[in-house]
């Protein structure tokens, strides 16, 4: 089929086909990573880019903080290595926050696609490795350099024969060797398959060439969004959110300007970076800005560097959501995945019936690692980040959603593999009664945890959790939601962040954030009331106080 030939029909079909091959890509990620946090949570991203490093398609399985940075990285390693000088079998692999995802736990594998010898695409994904190293998977470090190993960009695979320096020099710089392996193969053999359905879908539909298809993609989806903001109001609205920081609270201030090239956010006003592992690189700020003004304006168009480009953020250098190199960034989700709730302040503003209230926003993930029985452990112990999360902020028209990761999206780790995988025992893992925030419509459910060693020894947790002196806030009259606490079950407040240790006869307390709520409680009909207390999202005993009128 020429291009000249190619209608919109065949266009549209070779989108969709795109789009279930980068499915496939992130299935195989999925199913063949060795970290918990990937094939149980899917916190991984997958994509195929064309030779001008523009992101055609993204698998639906992933993280927008990993996708929508991802999408810029594919660009530094065609920078790194031209196209001119990439073979068949080659790969290439970076953990640089600057130019991947943000931290050095992600690791960002991009593969060249050649179909009769010349080179059409470039498939790229991303997922979370449990442990790289340095002081483990907290926000404590005071730079990058003690927050693990850090690769730049690098040829992991030269024409089929494996950099074997490289992956020695991996495993010795992990706890987990052998996860950590896996995974890195486990992102190689993603993209592979992505190449070899790639070449049989051009194959399928008779094409050599990307350069048609990645225009229309492109180009079809740059205008449906423009067409979405121009229904919106010209103008600049302002919004700033509190968090906790890790040693002082954390100002959050943004400008969102709606003109007829696109929307810009300007994060001028925001806190300075801070001294730990809380600071975010300007490529994930950007990927969680963008993924919130997309849920709200372009929710329906799918996501690629067309749908992306009339989104853009700034952040001055040195701010917490521009923080330049070498400062410590491994808990950048901390700040980064509240970002969608401060567009929202922005954006309630002229679309209030769109735009939910605060919500937890951040993960509230167990990073725990310790010995696997008294006295011993082997080398290396265990290491996990068991992902949890609050609720999320109500919504104009419906409740929000009870333990839920909203922006993230990743699922919660199964108790059962949790308990599998180290040697803790989950003794309570419930929703958190009264936690969402009342209202015409009430924010979702925190989560109570509990958490005790099954051995007789200590356990660790990197504690990097916010929304414990600043919660979710409400809004038209809504209540804030319940704000977190972490401690120990013997009655000991612990810190929202930082390392700090679990004796063996003692459990891990922890009560994640709720949603706050819309609109006056007042509002909500006695019969809501009454399915609330038989659901539990409220105790019969504080349904008045909650209420009031109402009940």
């Amino acid at each position: 089929m020429s291009s000249s030939q190619t209608s919109l029909i065949d266009l549209q079909i070779m989108w969709h086909r795109l789009i279930a091959v980068v499915e496939e890509q992130a299935q195989v990620l999925l199913r063949t990573a060795f970290s918990p946090i990937v094939r149980e949570c899917g916190d991984l991203s997958a994509g195929v880019f064309d030779l001008k490093g523009r992101m055609l398609a993204q698998a639906v399985t992933g993280t927008p903080g990993h996708v929508n940075s991802m999408a810029e990285s594919v660009k530094h390693f065609i920078t790194h290595f031209p196209l001119h000088t990439m073979k068949p079998g080659d790969a290439y692999i970076t953990n640089d926050p600057w130019m991947g995802t943000g931290h050095l736990n992600d690791f960002v594998v991009t593969t060249p696609c050649f179909k009769d010898g010349q080179p059409v695409a470039l498939f790229s994904c991303t997922s979370h490795l449990m442990d790289i190293g340095g002081i483990g998977f907290g926000p404590d470090g005071t730079d990058v350099f003690m927050e693990g190993l850090y690769i730049p960009m690098l040829k992991l695979i030269d024409q089929g024969v494996v950099n074997d320096t490289l992956m020695a020099m991996i495993r010795a710089n992990t706890r987990l060797p052998v996860d950590t392996e896996g995974d890195t193969y486990s992102l190689a053999a993603c993209n592979d398959v992505g190449c070899q359905r790639l070449v049989e879908m051009m194959t399928e539909f008779g094409i050599a060439s990307l350069d048609e298809l990645g225009d229309y993609v492109c180009d079809r989806s740059r205008e449906a969004v423009l067409a979405e903001i121009a229904k919106l109001p010209k103008g600049t609205w302002r919004n700033e959110m509190v968090v906790d920081g890790y040693d002082a609270p954390v100002t959050l201030k943004a400008a969102l300007t709606i003109s007829e090239s696109g929307i810009h956010v300007d994060f001028d006003g925001t806190s300075q970076a801070s001294k730990f592992g809380i600071n975010v690189p300007l490529s994930y700020t950007t990927a969680y800005t963008v993924f919130g003004l997309g849920c709200v304006v372009a929710s329906d168009i799918p996501n690629n560097a067309g749908s992306l480009s009339p989104l853009t953020v700034s952040a001055p250098s040195g701010a917490i959501l521009n923080a330049p190199k070498p400062a410590p960034v491994a808990s950048r989700h901390v700040i980064g995945q509240m970002l969608p709730d401060v567009v929202f302040g922005c954006l309630r503003q002229i679309i209030p019936e769109r735009v939910p209230a605060e919500g937890t926003s951040c993960l509230w993930n167990l990073n725990v690692r310790g010995q696997t029985r008294s006295g011993a452990g082997g080398n290396y112990g265990f290491s996990m980040a068991v992902t949890s999360n609050g609720g999320t902020g109500a919504r104009y028209d419906k409740d929000g959603l009870s333990a839920t990761a909203y922006p993230s999206g990743v699922r919660g780790t199964p108790v059962e593999i949790a308990e599998t995988q180290t040697p803790l025992i989950f003794w309570r893992k419930e929703l958190r009664p009264d936690s969402g925030g009342p209202g015409r419509t009430r924010g979702g459910l925190g989560q109570i945890i509990e958490v005790g060693s099954g051995v007789d020894a200590p356990f660790d947790i990197l504690a990097a959790f916010d929304r414990i002196d600043h919660p979710p806030r409400g809004r038209d009259g809504g209540h804030n939601g319940q704000a977190g606490y972490v401690g120990l079950k013997s009655g000991q407040k612990l810190r929202g962040k930082g390392f700090q240790t679990v004796p063996p006869d003692d459990r891990l307390v922890v009560l994640t954030p709720g949603g706050a709520g819309i609109g006056d409680p007042r509002e909500r009909a006695a019969e809501l009331v009454r399915s609330d207390v038989e659901s539990g999202l409220v105790s019969a005993e504080n349904a008045t106080a909650v209420y009031g009128q109402a009940r």
